[in-house]
C-alpha cells in the first residue's frame, strides 16, 4: 500500500469491474482465444496469430497487454476494429464474417472474484458509502456478473459502455454518478486497475486507488493513482477501516 497518510472516507466510491472485483484474464482469455480461431475458421485464412497481436493479445503467455484495444475498448468499438482488421486483410464481407462467429464472454461462469466482495461492500455500506460500477464491459453484462457473484443489492448504479455516457477516460461516467447521488466528486473514490481509470478520477476531481490486480504494473500505475493497492481487499485499511481477513 502506498506510505501515504489514509484519505477520509469517501461519500460515494465507483468501481471499475474487470481486473477490479473480478480476475481479468479469467474473464477474457478464453473468449479471445475462441474468437480468433473462429473467425481464422470463417474468413478460411490462417489471421488467429495475427489478430491477437493487433488487438494487444499475448498468444504466448495467455495475457492481455495493457493498454492495448482489447484491454480499453468497449465491445461495439471492439468488434468494428475487428471488422476493419478483417477488411484489411481482404476478407469478403468482413462484417457478415464477423457477425456469424461474434460472442461476449459468459459473465457468470468466467467471472472469478478477487476477494469476498459480498464482506468488502457490506462494510463499506454499512458505513454509509455509496457504491457504484463504472465499466468498459457493456451494462447487461455487468449487471449479470455482479448478480451471479451475490452482490448486485450493494450497487447502486452501473454505466457501461452502452449506456450511452462517454467512457473512460473521459471523467463522463464519474460525473454521472455523482449527479446520480447528488454527491461531490471531491468526495468520491474510483477503484481500479488501469490508467483510463485512473485518468477518469483525476480529469472529474476524485481519488484515483489503484490496483494491481489487473493489467497495469505497479511502476506505470502509481504514476497516475493518489493510492496504490495490492488489491481492492486493501480498500478499508486505506480508509482506516477493519480489513477483511
Amino acid at each position: 500500500m502506498s506510505p501515504k497518510s489514509p484519505p477520509p472516507l469517501p461519500d460515494l466510491i465507483i468501481f471499475d469491474k474487470d481486473g477490479t472485483l473480478i480476475e481479468f484474464h479469467a474473464m477474457w482469455s478464453n473468449w479471445m482465444e475462441a474468437l480468433a480461431h473462429r473467425l481464422a475458421a470463417a474468413a478460411g485464412q490462417p489471421l488467429a496469430t495475427g489478430y491477437l497481436a493487433h488487438v494487444g493479445y499475448d498468444a504466448v503467455s495467455r495475457r492481455t497487454l495493457p493498454g492495448g484495444r482489447l484491454a480499453t475498448q468497449s465491445m461495439a468499438n471492439f468488434q468494428a476494429l475487428t471488422i476493419e482488421y478483417l477488411h484489411g486483410l481482404g476478407v469478403p464481407d468482413a462484417a457478415r464474417v464477423t457477425a456469424a462467429v461474434w460472442s461476449v464472454p459468459d459473465p457468470i461462469h468466467a467471472a472469478h472474484p478477487i476477494t469476498d466482495l459480498a464482506q468488502l461492500f457490506s462494510g463499506l455500506r454499512a458505513r454509509g458509502c455509496r457504491l457504484a460500477v463504472a465499466t468498459t464491459d457493456d451494462h447487461a453484462p455487468a449487471a449479470a456478473t455482479l448478480s451471479h457473484l451475490g452482490v448486485d443489492h450493494f450497487i447502486e448504479a452501473i454505466l457501461g459502455a452502452d449506456d450511452g455516457v462517454p467512457i473512460k477516460p473521459l471523467p463522463d461516467m464519474v460525473l454521472a454518478h455523482c449527479q446520480t447521488f447528488g454527491l461531490a466528486p471531491a468526495r468520491t473514490a474510483v477503484v481500479g486497475d488501469s490508467l483510463d481509470d485512473m485518468r477518469m478520477a483525476q480529469a472529474a476531481g476524485a481519488l484515483a486507488v489503484g490496483v494491481l490486480t489487473g493489467l497495469t504494473p505497479a511502476a506505470q500505475l502509481s504514476r497516475a493513482a493518489d493510492y496504490l493497492l495490492d488489491s481492492v481487499q486493501q480498500l478499508p485499511a486505506l480508509f482506516g477501516l477493519p480489513s477483511q481477513p
